[in-house]
């Protein structure tokens, strides 16, 4: 079946056709790592996760890139605060960050460049486009002269006039037009700076994505993913440096865009104040609940993020795991991802089309009789769970929650004590049983297939 991906290049969808099916490239704008990242952050991080399985099921030789930007001005704001170099800043929120993306099931990407390991790529590029008469020095200064590209704006479709808006753009007086944007600036003593033809400086935001995604990818990718809040300047600015630093080549040929989240209607915001940090969430609730979240609404619209969409998510994942707990006797056999769970996700990305067909694989296993066709079930749970970056665990330690294995032994042996007791009649000893257990946390069902157990 085809493969369909909505192309914010085009405003449209479109068949996904790799220019080199052996090597198929892909580009997500990483972290600037100075702090813990928010909730909303971690939606294209696993969005694009889903995007990768899904291409490797039928290019196994994807490249995939996510970059982490490590020189920056609020990088710098926070080392100077501190007193400490920004490799401090960096190493421990990069750290943070990868340990966070592996706890939502984020598979690491096949290159992670760093920016501070770029720059003289950044500016090789940069004498580029100099020569080429795309940018010009002033002042210590590189700018893009946004003039020598015709198409600028053609990504965001933006005016001029709302594109100078969008961008902030401070007039400075070395600039020859002021939408012109930065390539390389000075850095005074205090801060971060490197050797240049243009004297000791660093780079722009824009420049370090066009260099790092040329230096691992290629002059052309294929797929390059972000956020929409990206869509400009950052992704319209990466277009117009990159094509006319190669000479006109596309940039990308797919430009694929996650929606915000919402806080009550309000977009997700750290300068509004209402951001939920991830790594707080991470220890407050179950990692999966949070990725099964993020994926709840389709990736493109705006997803109202709530405390009730995480615990509807962990009910969710209860009767997955609880319908797995119920199969733990019947052996799994490797195989294919189920046929409409690729259908819906070649589907640009319909995970919440996915979803719901997980959950109705896990009823026809619910319902299943016979042997052989539990075996046929549970497999096909199991690859669809995999195919969307779930039920990666096992049932025992899902409704454990982090619990250690000697608890666990405590509370299943109350369990079977309380079985032994209604076996015997001794329904007084049984209620007792359950209300200590209910008491430390522990809620109790009772099925056809026995007594489920879990942390409240």
């Amino acid at each position: 079946m085809d493969m369909m991906l909505y192309n914010n290049l085009r405003r449209r969808l479109e068949v996904f056709l790799p220019a080199d099916p052996v090597r198929v490239t892909m580009y997500l704008c990483g972290p600037t790592v100075y702090n813990f990242v928010h909730i909303g952050n971690a939606r294209g991080p696993v969005v694009f996760d889903v995007l990768a399985r899904l291409l490797r099921r039928r290019y196994p030789k994807l490249i995939y890139a996510r970059n982490i930007t490590d020189v920056d001005d609020k990088i710098n704001a926070a080392a100077l605060e501190l007193h400490v170099p920004i490799a401090t800043i960096t190493d421990k929120f990069t750290a943070i960050y990868r340990e966070d993306m592996a706890r939502l099931g984020v598979i690491p990407p096949d290159v992670e460049p760093h920016a501070t390991a770029h720059i003289p790529q950044m500016i090789a590029m940069i004498e580029r486009l100099i020569e080429q008469d795309h940018a010009y020095a002033a002042e210590g200064h590189v700018l893009f002269r946004v003039a020598s590209y015709p198409d600028y704006g053609k990504l965001s479709r933006r005016s001029p006039e709302d594109m100078l808006a969008g961008a902030r753009v401070e007039v400075a007086p070395y600039k020859r037009d002021a939408g012109d944007f930065v390539l390389w600036k000075p850095s005074p003593p205090k801060l971060p700076g490197w050797d240049s033809p243009w004297g000791r400086g660093r780079p722009g935001w824009h420049i370090e994505c066009s260099a790092m995604a040329e230096a691992h990818l290629g002059e052309t990718i294929d797929i390059h993913a972000g956020g929409n809040d990206l869509l400009f300047p950052h992704h319209e600015n990466e277009v117009a440096q990159s094509t006319c630093a190669h000479g006109g080549k596309v940039f990308a040929r797919y430009w694929i865009h996650n929606g915000m989240l919402d806080m009550g209607g309000t977009k997700m915001s750290k300068s509004l104040g209402n951001v939920s940090v991830l790594h707080d969430l991470l220890a407050k609730y179950p990692p999966e609940a949070l990725r099964y979240g993020l994926l709840s609404a389709q990736y493109r619209q705006p997803l109202d993020w709530s405390d009730a969409v995480i615990e509807q998510a962990v009910q969710t994942l209860n009767r997955l795991y609880g319908t797995l707990r119920d199969l733990a006797d019947v052996v799994a056999l490797a195989g294919d991802v189920p046929e409409e769970i690729d259908a819906t996700l070649c589907d640009d990305l319909n995970t919440p089309a996915a979803l719901a067909e997980l959950s109705g694989i896990a009823g026809e296993a619910r319902k299943a009789s016979t042997r052989e066709e539990k075996q046929r079930l549970k497999s096909r749970l199991l690859s669809a769970g995999a195919a969307l970056g779930l039920l990666q665990q096992t049932p025992s330690e899902w409704f454990s929650r982090g619990g250690d294995s000697d608890e666990d032994a405590r509370i299943q042996a109350l369990i079977d004590e309380r079985n032994a007791a209604k076996k015997a009649r001794d329904f007084a000893r049984a209620d007792a049983i359950r209300t200590q257990l209910a008491d430390e946390g522990v809620v109790l069902e009772d099925t056809a297939q026995g007594v489920r157990w879990k942390r409240g």
